[in-house]
């Protein structure tokens, strides 16, 4: 019988021989993918200068607490 690294390595095979057509059109779509992806990242980083970067905003929260009506038991059904 087959091993896992076997069955692994004939899987990879298929999957190559089936999608051989498609593999150039996918890898150049990554690549493609990949260009963009730096290219943005590049635009946000001209957008704030080095020495001008802000800190992160903390934004201070309030506790609420539950109405006096609301005990938090599950309401009966009707």
């Amino acid at each position: 019988m087959f091993g896992l690294s076997e069955l692994v390595i004939l899987l990879l095979v298929v999957i190559a021989v089936l999608a051989a057509k498609k593999l150039p059109e996918l890898t150049r779509s990554a690549g493609r993918s990949a260009r963009i992806l730096k290219a943005e990242a590049r635009a946000s980083e001209e957008e704030q200068p080095a020495g001008d970067r802000a800190e992160p905003r903390v934004l201070r929260g309030e506790i609420v607490t539950p109405a006096a009506t609301d005990t938090g038991q599950p309401r009966p059904q009707a």
